[in-house]
């Protein structure tokens, strides 16, 4: 989880804000002095984001706003919601990434100070105006791609640039790391001299402008790895949305509703979702999807992809109905997801069982749920309470524990992307020590105390591990989220699942690799009559026909599941729940 540009993804989602598209919806009655523009800082790991508040207000007195990510894309204003200032408290929300903000005034400084929470919260204050612009440097707009080569894989680096009201600023992608929106700082232009760095990953550039203004060629510098000679070339046009040609299209041989429920053990967790219900006579059995880490849509969206929307297609042209929903705090459904643990998710799954199993068109004994990673997770435990739960379907699902699924993943994604055996063992010391740590007893003051004691500058420096990335992990140590995961077993779950279970993994897959995990699965289920375990050749994580199984793929394979995998979950769930009853 370390990697030099991997991100700490339920603290720093921030990073993929401006993918967001929110409807705007007023929720607040204006008081008079506060409509405008306000600026703030979000301070994280390796550099700062730049952030702009434009609150305005309606002919009937009501607060609408936009937030803009300045260093990320500028100019793209995305809607928040619901948005009030009432007795000096600013609060806002951004439920399709699951992140909030609460603030108080502070008249003495003339600034809302608080927090902005996602998965864990980061200091945020917001001062008026529209705060410094940055420096103008003409002639380095687009988007600039290269490639290097590190033992024998290439890695692709994209620089996006652009100039606005607010000056030049710049981004850095790392496709093939998941890594994207990085800030980037210190871009400079003297004459054909170009130079830039990537404070989270410490990587800097320094190169030279061909030219025609198409070509920047020089070196890319890392720490602890050989100076490497890149170029990158400019795009000639920007390129369009990725082809997803699986995403369902109306009409469809079925019935859509919408869902709307409450979770009886969250106050103020409302979930919303859509139910699909096959035509004809039932009652059909009922699938219910639980997503994976982090804020999801009910579609599970990814990179343009909406593998639940598929999935659930799938299944309800084969005769099984399917509630999908949105995570508390994301899409349409409220509450805070920023806090919450897999346990506290598996009583949204429990809530969701609740409302679907007495419907009339659902034939109760036939409810399950199906869950895609950290969901293969929740999914068993929100069993674990509920003697109606009659299946579970556990795709990519962890079958050991977290240490060791951590581990197994560092260096299956840390081979795809160039890391040498030598590199990652030694990072390896520090991160047992991290996890153990985390799985421990310690409360959260001494536990970061324990942390920041064990992450000192040469034991980051002998593991390869950027300095910048400390705050980053020792912020995650806050997060209840990742103290209950580290702490989690999942095989002393599974071990107590007498109804029927499917697990399936892609052989690809390089974030629950597929043999262990398995393999663990099948070691704690042996008291359970009814369980079948399933390796789906060539399919990586997401389930798609994948040539490596790295990360950075995701986005690049058109398909969004593969049908086969698909197949193997509609076939087992109707050769024991089929339609009208038992």
């Amino acid at each position: 989880m370390t990697l030099f540009v991997r991100i700490p993804p339920r603290i720093l989602a921030m990073i993929g804000l401006v993918l967001a598209v929110l409807l705007l919806t007023p929720a607040a009655r204006a008081e008079q002095g506060w409509t405008g523009d306000w600026h703030g800082t979000l301070a994280i790991p390796g550099g700062e984001l730049r952030l702009l508040l434009t609150i305005s207000q309606s002919d009937d007195g009501a607060l609408a706003a936009e937030l803009e990510s300045l260093d990320q894309a500028p100019g793209q204003k995305i809607p928040v919601s619901p948005i009030a200032i009432a007795d000096g408290r600013l609060t806002f929300s951004i439920p399709a990434i699951g992140a909030r903000y609460e603030g108080h005034w502070q008249p003495d400084r003339q600034i809302f100070s608080g927090t902005f929470s996602q998965g864990g919260g980061l200091p945020l204050d917001f001062a008026r105006g529209a705060g410094e612009s940055r420096p103008v440097i003409e002639g380095l707009d687009g988007a600039w791609r290269g490639v290097v080569n590190r033992n024998g894989v290439d890695l692709r680096l994209i620089v996006r640039i652009a100039t606005g009201p607010g000056g030049t600023i710049a981004a850095f992608d790392a496709p093939d790391m998941m890594a994207m929106g990085l800030p980037v700082t210190g871009l400079t232009r003297e004459g054909r001299d170009v130079a830039f760095t990537v404070p989270a990953s410490g990587a800097s550039f320094q190169g030279i402008l061909s030219g025609d203004g198409a070509r920047i060629a020089g070196t890319w510098r890392l720490p602890g790895y050989p100076d490497t000679a890149l170029a990158f070339a400019r795009d000639a046009a920007p390129t369009g949305p990725r082809a997803r040609p699986q995403l369902p299209q109306p009409p469809f041989p079925y019935r859509t509703e919408e869902a709307r429920f409450d979770n009886p053990r969250a106050p103020g967790v409302t979930l919303a979702g859509t139910l699909t219900v096959p035509e004809g006579e039932g009652p059909f059995p009922a699938a219910i999807l639980i997503s994976g880490s982090g804020p999801q849509d009910r579609d599970e969206t990814v990179f343009g992809h909406k593998p639940f929307a598929v999935l659930a297609d799938h299944l309800t042209r084969a005769g099984i109905a399917v509630l999908r929903y949105d995570d508390r705090g994301a899409g349409q459904s409220t509450g805070s997801h920023a806090g919450a643990t897999s346990a506290d998710f598996a009583t949204d799954a429990d809530a969701a069982f609740s409302w679907l199993a007495d419907r009339p068109e659902i034939d109760a004994r036939g409810v399950g749920f199906v869950g895609h990673s950290e969901g293969g997770l929740i999914g068993p435990l929100a069993a674990l309470d509920n003697d109606r739960v009659a299946f579970l379907v556990l795709m990519a699902g962890p079958g050991t524990d977290t240490a060791t699924l951590m581990e197994s993943q560092r260096r299956a994604i840390g081979v795809s992307v160039g890391m040498s055996a030598a590199d990652l063992d030694r990072s390896e010391p520090i991160q047992r020590r991290y996890f153990a740590i985390a799985a421990g007893d310690l409360d959260e003051t001494a536990a970061v105390a324990a942390l920041e004691a064990a992450l000192t500058g040469d034991a980051l420096a002998g593991a390869g591990i950027p300095a910048a990335q400390r705050d980053g992990m020792v912020q995650r140590m806050r997060d209840p989220w990742f103290r209950f995961f580290a702490r989690h077993d999942p095989a002393s779950v599974l071990a107590r699942m007498r109804m029927p279970v499917l697990a399936i993994n892609g052989a690809l897959d390089r974030q629950v690799p597929a043999a262990e995990n398995l393999a663990g699965i099948r070691a704690a289920t042996t008291g359970n009559p009814d369980v079948t375990i399933v390796e789906l050749p060539g399919l990586n994580h997401m389930f798609q026909t994948a040539r490596t199984g790295g990360i950075g793929e995701y986005a690049d394979i058109e398909e969004t599941m593969a049908p086969g995998a698909m197949e193997t979950i509609t076939d087992w769930i109707n050769a024991r729940f089929p339609a009208g009853g038992h």
